[in-house]
């Protein structure tokens, strides 16, 4: 079975923090978490199933690194401004 890398935009916010409680919850083949935000919230320490993440900063060179899904929890204006660029790198993305 493939393992998959999923990136989470808005990691930090309200919608971003439930999203993350629902992903511990399942049991998905997901090898690779990166978590995005805000330059406000960029550099931010978050505990994720027993593990350490730094929060990176939401950039549009961001989805480069090859993510297989990114999902968003951002606000409406990023989401559509991120969204299309994330899609465009031919990954699985849902809003």
């Amino acid at each position: 079975m493939k393992n998959y890398k999923l990136a989470l935009v808005g990691a930090t916010g309200v919608v971003g923090r439930e999203a993350r409680k629902v992903l511990e919850e399942m049991n998905l083949p997901i090898s690779e978490y990166v978590f995005l935000a805000s330059s406000n919230s960029a550099g931010t320490e978050i505990e994720f199933m027993g593990k350490k993440y730094i929060v990176r900063e939401l950039k549009e060179d961001s989805f480069d690194e090859g993510f297989d899904f990114a999902i968003f929890s951002a606000g409406g204006g990023t989401s559509k401004k991120f969204s299309p660029i994330a899609a465009n790198k031919r990954m699985y993305c849902c809003r």
